[in-house]
């Protein structure tokens, strides 16, 4: 390392949380590079940062500005007192990034000190504001963001986390910005004290980034762009309708996916990735989608909705191949697998013997099996003298690569059931057949088509959508596959690229 060097403060930031996640410099200044960089030549644009935490994005456009604004405003100190009262404005997460946000922004935590390169502001706050904002509750849930009463409802010393942003939607009305643009708080942990017993986790987490876009368009910007989870993409959670308004809005122009979150944070573990976008409300047209795969781009333009509302596909290079898959209309996997919990027995679910008695099925449990009364078993009876393949409901691997993409596939011999930790991908009534199935399973190409719907650790359904059904009188091979399907030196060795073997 140089002697004398001095890194930049806001990239050496440890994160408030994985979901709280301060954004490094260069990273703000890629997602910056997507707007018309006239923009910042113009002494009437208007910018806001709605979620700051460092101020690392209000920070760098006024670099941009001080540049872009030398000619028309030559005075340096009348330059900076224009910029800081007239075009850049923040609404903070909490007090203590409020007070980040102002000394990233004035170089000094009170926009009117004695250190504040702006001149021209006559209170402490400048134009970042922070307001604690409470949570308007309504059956137990804020009717803004929907946190829990029970795990929200704080003592006035601690954090709300009632954004500004999208709790008072009423005072921002009037507001009225060219370019609204920010990294907003991901989630929420969610109480699920309420549920039964075994349904869920005894905490969740609910995705709040969505408000965040949703207001921000209320606003009518000229431009929006945002840094955020890539699990949009497949809807589930609070999500479903965001992703259809996302994937048939044809402003969206620019599309950055990233399928590991730590290449643009460090250290940062997120499943699915994350992404930044640019919607340009005066444009429409295909959107410029680029896939980065570890240091690789690749660049498409196209509709983000061409495979439907439900489904989306984050890598182009997989575009082709599931074009060639799709011409020969063959029935797909999804409509198969059976629900999350398929014998209405919960992942906790304990009243079973480690002994087989009579009349007892083999139960498939984590961390140990066991045996249970058939007479217990009150929902899908007909499956339990089946063969069928199970596989883990949810599977992570905290950015691996290449992928699994899905646990791995186990025979369930008739006479058996599991708790709702498996799902059954297929059901048989001939051994031969099951295992042949398994052999698919393992395969690099059904495990990549799983991978391209599969943005989180769970494995619903939905994510099998892309999966054709075979021959299972046969056993499958990747070689088989790839000369079915007719797939390209090229696109088999992206498939191997993405997907490591599955013993």
């Amino acid at each position: 390392m140089l002697k004398n060097y001095n890194p930049d403060v806001l990239s050496c930031l440890a994160n408030l949380s994985n979901d709280e996640v301060f954004t490094p410099p260069t990273l703000a200044n890629a997602i910056l590079d997507m707007l018309p960089q006239e923009l910042f030549e113009s002494t009437e644009t208007t910018f806001l940062d709605p979620c700051c935490k460092s101020g690392v994005f209000l920070r760098e456009i006024a670099k941009r500005l001080i540049k872009g604004l030398e000619k028309q405003i030559p005075d340096l100190q009348e330059r900076l007192n224009h910029i800081y009262t007239k075009q850049l404005f923040g609404i903070a997460i909490t007090e203590l990034t409020a007070l980040l946000s102002r000394r990233s922004i004035y170089c000094s935590k009170h926009a009117n000190g004695k250190y504040s390169i702006c001149s021209a502001f006559k209170d402490e706050d400048g134009n970042i504001q922070y307001k604690r904002t409470e949570h308007t509750w309504e059956y137990g849930r804020c009717i803004y963001c929907g946190a829990s009463q029970s795990e929200y409802d704080r003592d006035k010393t601690l954090e709300t986390h009632a954004y500004q942003f999208i709790h008072n939607p009423k005072e921002l009305k009037k507001m009225k910005f060219d370019v609204i643009v920010g990294n907003p708080p991901y989630q929420l942990s969610l109480s699920t004290d309420n549920q039964k017993e075994g349904s869920l986790a005894k905490s969740a987490a609910l995705p709040i980034y969505q408000k965040f876009i949703e207001q921000a368009q209320k606003l009518n910007p000229r431009y929006l762009t945002m840094i955020i989870p890539s699990r949009w993409f497949s809807g589930g959670r609070g999500l479903d309708e965001f992703r259809k308004n996302m994937l048939n809005d044809n402003r969206i122009s620019e599309i950055h996916d990233f399928f590991d979150a730590s290449e643009c944070f460090p250290g940062i573990d997120l499943s699915g990735g994350v992404c930044y976008f640019l919607w340009s409300r005066d444009s429409k047209g295909k959107c410029k989608f680029c896939s980065h795969i570890h240091n690789d781009v690749i660049i498409s333009n196209r509709y983000l909705n061409e495979f439907g509302e439900d489904k989306f596909v984050r890598f182009n290079q997989a575009i082709p191949i599931l074009n060639k898959i799709n011409s020969l209309k063959e029935e797909t996997l999804d409509t198969y697998v059976s629900t999350q919990n398929p014998f209405r027995l919960n992942t906790n679910f304990k009243d079973f013997c480690k002994q087989d008695v009579k009349d007892s099925v083999k139960l498939y449990a984590y961390p140990e099996s066991g045996f249970i009364e058939r007479k217990k078993i009150t929902l899908n009876q007909s499956l339990i003298d089946k063969w069928k393949v199970f596989t883990s409901k949810a599977y992570g691997e905290r950015g691996d690569f290449p992928y699994f993409a899905i646990a791995k596939p186990f025979l369930g011999e008739p006479n058996s059931a599991s708790t709702a930790t498996y799902r059954i991908l297929s059901i048989f009534d001939k051994k031969d057949e099951a295992i042949n199935f398994i052999t698919y399973v393992k395969t690099k190409f059904f495990r990549f088509l799983v991978l391209l719907l599969k943005n989180t650790q769970d494995a619903p359904r939905r994510v099998y959508q892309f999966v054709p059904l075979q021959d299972f009188n046969e056993s499958w091979t990747d070689e088989k596959l790839y000369k079915k399907y007719g797939l390209t030196q090229e696109e088999i060795d992206f498939i191997e690229s993405m997907i490591r073997p599955m013993e």
